[in-house]
């Protein structure tokens, strides 16, 4: 029996000893103010200084003080519930830190493209995701235009614009993408003229030698004026669609490995003649 009640007395003890240090640490919090916000970036360091300054600015939206207000009102799992509702994040995590400031980890999630359907415009990442075009997180990658849906993702897309970033000439050359259909995804240059129809996403080098061609050894002599779609979506030929909408003119591609004249591009125009390929 004494020793029921010895039991019964200890549990009580630590009771009222855990009540008091609760009691005791929520008016030490409240004595306490969060002095600041640190923001982490894990993983992406191209993105750090847009990133932090975004989640600063989402922050300054939150519907309660944080920087000023007492340790004790600043509900962690709240705002990593508010900041997790933004589509700009793969995750979040935050806590009060022993000096008094509240540290926001953060994941981003990174876009590839930027995408232009009709009236929506949003951001898609690697794996398709898309993103929302925040201000605060606004960051500059290649511009895709058309319209999508279950048959036609933006992701499909993206062999295509990685081509285009990897190379070179591309890169100087395209402006944007734009989308009729799978099977017809054309380059927008950013100089005006020809518009070029790369066709699907296979056999992408070898259209790149197309056009090439094209800019060397057709263009030159027809006059950069004549067409206003070069096409290079068809195996071994040149398709090139006249402004004033006369037939179409099909080109048989020369070998490779001769040697024909290359003729100078019109000012404005990326140099080709020159221009490398990345590795």
């Amino acid at each position: 029996m004494g020793k029921t009640i010895a039991k019964w007395c200890v549990l009580i003890l630590l009771l009222a000893y855990a009540i008091g240090m609760s009691v005791w640490a929520n008016h030490q919090a409240a004595k306490h103010i969060c002095t600041g916000i640190d923001v982490n970036i894990r993983g992406i360091s191209h993105v750090d200084s847009i990133t932090r300054q975004g989640v600063m600015e989402e922050l300054k939206k939150y519907k309660h003080r944080i920087v000023g207000a007492p340790f004790n009102t600043v509900n962690t799992l709240d705002i990593e519930n508010y900041l997790k509702g933004f589509s700009n994040f793969e995750d979040v995590e935050c806590l009060m830190t022993s000096q008094g400031r509240l540290m926001v980890d953060v994941v981003p999630m990174i876009p590839e493209v930027r995408i232009f359907d009709g009236n929506k415009s949003y951001y898609v990442n690697k794996d398709g995701k898309k993103i929302a075009t925040n201000a605060e997180f606004f960051t500059d990658v290649p511009v895709i235009s058309g319209h999508f849906g279950k048959h036609l993702r933006p992701v499909d897309i993206l062999p295509v614009t990685r081509f285009v970033i990897r190379d070179s000439l591309l890169r100087q050359l395209v402006g944007m993408v734009s989308v009729i259909d799978k099977d017809n995804i054309l380059l927008i240059p950013r100089f005006d003229g020809q518009v070029i129809n790369f066709g699907d996403t296979s056999r992408l080098e070898e259209k790149r030698l197309a056009l090439l061609t094209a800019y060397r050894n057709i263009l030159p002599y027809k006059g950069w004026n004549t067409y206003d779609t070069i096409s290079v979506k068809f195996k071994g030929m040149i398709v090139a669609s006249r402004r004033d909408k006369g037939p179409l003119h099909p080109v048989i591609i020369p070998d490779e490995s001769s040697d024909p004249e290359e003729g100078a591009l019109p000012t404005g125009q990326p140099d080709i003649n020159h221009t490398q390929r990345d590795n």
